[in-house]
């Protein structure tokens, strides 16, 4: 398997079509697959991890959704089964900090010219997460606040029972 790497930071171009254009330079000169989330809904490592393993496999097997394996890690990170609802995990205009899930095939790359790099990890918000995961107040009754990345990561695994 490729190598994934999980890299933080703010982004250094605000505009969101000209930061997504910079990450598509980036990937053509490294040959890396760079997949932008906002990190504002990536709950662990582990959270990114288990969406690009699951969209890898999926390649693997033929039985992806998206035609883009970028947009099968969003869709798997995002639980959601529809392209076009797991957009809400992507950057937008009001994207403070990214979370850049890369599977590196060969040249390492240098996120520095894109990102300012912070060494934080996940510094995700309650509120962002409920809602893009949909986490009811009778879930967080069952099983605690502090629960809340394992029903994350509980929606990632299940995605591929939802067909």
């Amino acid at each position: 398997m490729s190598d994934l790497r999980l890299i933080f930071g703010r982004p250094k171009i605000r505009e969101k079509e000209a930061f997504l254009a910079a990450l598509r330079e980036a990937a053509a000169a490294t040959g890396c697959l760079i997949q932008a989330m906002d990190a504002s809904y990536l709950v662990s490592e582990s959270h990114a991890a288990l969406a690009a393993e699951k969209a890898l496999l999926a390649f693997a097997e033929e039985r992806n959704v998206a035609k883009d394996l970028g947009l099968e890690i969003l869709r798997y990170a995002s639980g959601k089964r529809q392209i076009e609802r797991a957009l809400c995990l992507g950057v937008s205009e009001v994207t403070g900090r990214v979370a850049l899930v890369v599977v590196e095939n060969g040249t390492p790359l240098d996120a520095s010219d894109i990102i300012e790099v912070d060494g934080d990890g996940p510094c995700w918000s309650r509120a962002a997460v409920r809602e893009a995961f949909e986490i009811g107040d009778a879930e967080i009754e069952a099983v605690g606040e502090e629960r809340i990345p394992d029903l994350v990561l509980e929606r990632v695994a299940l995605l591929d029972a939802y067909r």
